[in-house]
């Protein structure tokens, strides 16, 4: 097992909590801690501290090809992995916590969390329109 193979799995406990357990009691405890990406990022310091010169250097003067090459490499695609992972978690945290405060039901968010794991920035702009729309509503 690699770290790319780690990564989400380090994320699904609090994933099912806030899409299967939304209103449970400790959901919004555990959520509420802004160390819940940690997890995923710790494979990503992982990977990233072996090679940091290399991937500083391409982050630095962003190349197409180089980026390609470090990507095509397990310790790249384990990097990007856990990265997405991490920050797809931060922003459903932050969704969460949003749709608790708008008072969206759960029933809603709920399928919005379940596609922002596979597509996140399809499940950002859906969130984003609903949560307009309760805006509107409420005012």
């Amino acid at each position: 097992m690699t770290l790319f193979d780690v990564a989400f799995p380090l994320a699904v406990p609090f994933w099912a909590a806030m899409i299967l357990a939304p209103k449970w009691r400790w959901t919004p405890r555990i959520m509420a801690s802004p160390w819940v990406p940690l997890l995923p990022l710790a494979c990503y310091f992982a990977l990233v501290l072996p090679h940091f010169g290399e991937w500083g250097r391409a982050m630095l003067r962003p190349d197409l090809g180089v980026l390609q090459g470090i990507l095509a490499t397990p310790w790249g695609a384990g990097l990007v992995w856990a990265h997405l992972i991490a920050f797809d978690l931060f922003i459903a945290r932050w969704m969460y916590f949003e749709a608790r405060s708008r008072d969206i039901s759960p029933w809603i968010v709920s399928p919005i969390l379940v596609l922002t794991i596979f597509l996140s920035p399809f499940g950002l702009v859906v969130f984003l329109v609903v949560r307009s729309v309760r805006i509107r509503s409420a005012a």
